[in-house]
């Protein structure tokens, strides 16, 4: 069925669910217990009756108790808007695998779970497509809603070629404002951005997303293993530093490293976000089924 994804995992993933601490709040009927009121199965609260409310909602056992008459209430389900933003950034090519590959297969994890559960969900890839192919293709995974529709969404997704430069703080603030119905945001990137990215997280958080942060690195950018006199070229912007990449150098790059990992997880866990660091090189299924079940995006 997918390229990106193969047959029995996909088998697996049908049967997780998203986890969620906020009750969906769409307009338009899903899988998800909302706060509205509706005909579902599970009980919510009573109210008093009405003249012209529906008599087969009556409780008869509190009428006998209590000689009033009162409607029973039940959750009704409500869709769950799903947002995921989409690093598609030259830098996202690099490793083997590269970061793109991987966060591309995550993508379309998360968004096959919320087909499956009839959740409503959009891709925003950034940077903007420039040939109209690709434009169209990014248009069509704005909104996908229904199991039916996985298909089309798993060939544009793969259709999605990385290239250019992101900038990841205007993506998320612009994401965070086009969507009238907040739900979950799912980051995947390498959130090696010049500019940071406190301002596209807040923004999300501000505007009532509930937010998972997925970095993904490569092996090479957690290990490198060359050394000596390098020319450093930057994928996205074409900038060459020349530099000297001795041992004393690499043990300075790995702590400086760790202490940006650690820097956006003290960000993300002081606001509620959950934040997982991850490398493009992880076992698929062991990373969908065991690592990010452990980091609470899914049950």
């Amino acid at each position: 069925m997918s390229d990106l994804l193969q047959p029995e995992l996909l088998r697996k993933l049908e049967q997780i669910q998203l986890l969620t601490a906020r009750r969906a709040r769409s307009s338009l009927r899903g899988e998800r217990r909302s706060r509205v009121r509706g005909l579902s199965v599970e009980f919510a609260d009573h109210r008093g009756y009405v003249v012209g409310d529906d008599l087969r909602h009556l409780d008869w056992n509190l009428l006998g108790r209590l000689d009033r008459l009162f409607l029973k209430l039940y959750e009704e389900d409500r869709e769950l808007p799903i947002r995921i933003f989409l690093d598609a950034s030259e830098s996202m090519n690099f490793g083997t695998p590269s970061k793109f590959t991987l966060a591309r297969q995550i993508a379309a994890a998360v968004g096959y779970i919320g087909l499956c559960g009839f959740d409503r969900v959009s891709v925003e890839v950034f940077p903007a497509a420039t040939d109209p192919l690709g434009a169209a293709q990014r248009r069509a995974l704005r909104l996908v809603r229904g199991k039916r529709s996985s298909l089309g969404f798993f060939q544009n997704l793969g259709a999605v070629v990385p290239g250019g430069r992101a900038d990841l703080n205007t993506a998320l603030r612009r994401g965070a404002l086009e969507d009238h119905q907040t739900g979950v945001a799912v980051v995947l990137s390498d959130f090696l951005d010049a500019s940071g990215f406190e301002p596209g997280l807040t923004a999300l958080v501000a505007r009532g997303f509930e937010v998972v942060a997925l970095q993904i690195l490569s092996p090479e950018e957690r290990d490198p293993t060359q050394f000596g006199d390098l020319r450093l070229v930057d994928s996205e912007t074409g900038q060459e530093v020349d530099v000297t990449f001795g041992r004393y150098r690499l043990k300075a790059y790995q702590e400086g490293l760790e202490r940006h990992v650690a820097r956006i997880r003290e960000f993300c866990s002081a606001r509620g976000i959950r934040f997982l660091s991850v490398r493009s090189d992880a076992d698929l299924g062991t990373l969908l089924l065991k690592d990010l079940r452990a980091g609470a995006v899914w049950s």
